[in-house]
């Protein structure tokens, strides 16, 4: 089964999953709730990013393979 990384890495549930096991991990090893929390927030600020630019690469990508709207009016 192959993975569509493109897809999951735009995912909102995916990131907070990520941040929500790094920030349990950050507790269980010792580390205060205010550190969990820069971090977890950290790592959804980066998921912002990475979305938004996979997003469009993704958008770009589909609207240089479909074909260009040409305007009737200037056939003629």
């Amino acid at each position: 089964m192959k993975v569509d990384w493109a897809r999951k890495l735009t995912s909102r549930k995916f990131w907070v999953s990520i941040a929500g096991f790094v920030a349990g991990l950050i507790i269980i090893f010792g580390g205060s709730q205010e550190d969990a929390d820069k971090i977890g927030g950290s790592i959804l600020s980066g998921a912002a990013v990475v979305g938004y630019v996979l997003g469009e690469g993704l958008s770009d990508h589909g609207n240089a393979a479909s074909p260009k709207n040409t305007n009737k009016n200037e056939e003629e």
